[in-house]
């Protein structure tokens, strides 16, 4: 999975630390929580009797350390508000130190796309079944087809999603343009033996099955426009749909338990240290 297919192309990586860190955002696959970027900075968005979600520590906990530092026992209570506020500081840094990599969307064709799924498009009333068609894999448990609305999801994500028993489908209703970031699957059958080429080492996923990490270098962007809908490979790995629009509703075909037992999902920010943004 090292090579990059050539429809693919990162635009210029950005290398340099960000001065500010990133919040978190929503991100994933279908359906998976995102949320909106925010800015921490100590002394700015993090004061004193405020709380700033997972990545600050509370009035509350910042005076029981007050409160302790002058006492010889302490209490449990302060202790574990240290603990807090070293992991807060922690996650602080390691949003500060993520590298920020944009990538370029290019249009969903299915050409462009191939390596990862299908593009499908209309065709003429009354066609037979062909290799145009969506080539489904739906065996392994009950179909789920069902409408989805997401909203505000901006053009950044660094999550990414895959399904090791099905091949899902997804198109957004009226032809609203939407983007998905991809890399390719990596579920691999031998755990214990098997590895990347650059030396990644399979994991267990909590579905059973193994699979290598996916390579930063390797995610792709895709732009889907008008009235068209994408078949993902089993195993291909998304990061979407993000869109521009405020809310857009989506179709979706997977089974009636994806979302709960076969969503596995890898953080590019925790475990590669990059976030990526898409330029369109």
């Amino acid at each position: 999975m090292r090579s990059v297919p050539d429809t693919c192309t990162h635009a210029a990586r950005a290398t340099q630390k960000p001065s500010r860190a990133l919040g978190a955002a929503r991100a994933g696959g279908s359906g998976t929580p995102r949320r909106s970027m925010q800015a921490i900075r100590p002394g700015r968005s993090c004061r004193l009797g405020r709380s700033c979600g997972r990545d600050a520590v509370s009035s509350r906990c910042l005076a029981r350390l007050h409160r302790s530092s002058g006492s010889s026992n302490g209490g449990g209570g302060a202790v574990r508000c240290a603990k807090a506020a070293a992991q807060s500081m922690e996650a602080v840094k390691k949003d500060e130190e993520a590298r920020v990599v944009a990538l370029r969307a290019v249009e969903a064709t299915p050409e462009s796309f191939a390596p990862f799924g299908q593009v499908i498009a209309a065709t003429p009333d009354g066609d037979e079944f062909g290799p145009h068609d969506a080539q489904l894999d739906l065996t392994r448990g009950i179909p789920r087809f069902y409408i989805m609305r997401l909203e505000k999801r901006p053009l950044e994500f660094w999550t990414i999603t895959h399904h090791a028993s099905v091949t899902q489908c997804l198109g957004s209703i009226g032809g609203e343009d939407w983007y998905l970031g991809v890399a390719k699957p990596s579920i691999v059958e031998d755990g214990a033996h098997e590895q990347g080429g650059d030396g990644r080492k399979p994991v267990q996923s909590r579905a059973g099955h193994y699979y290598l990490p996916p390579d930063p270098a390797e995610v792709c962007v895709f732009r889907v426009s008008g009235a068209k809908f994408l078949k993902l490979h089993i195993g291909t790995w998304h990061a979407g749909p993000q869109f521009k629009a405020d809310a857009v509703d989506f179709y979706n075909l997977e089974l009636s338990n994806t979302n709960i037992v076969d969503h596995t999902t890898h953080d590019f920010k925790k475990d590669d240290g990059v976030t990526f943004v898409i330029e369109d």
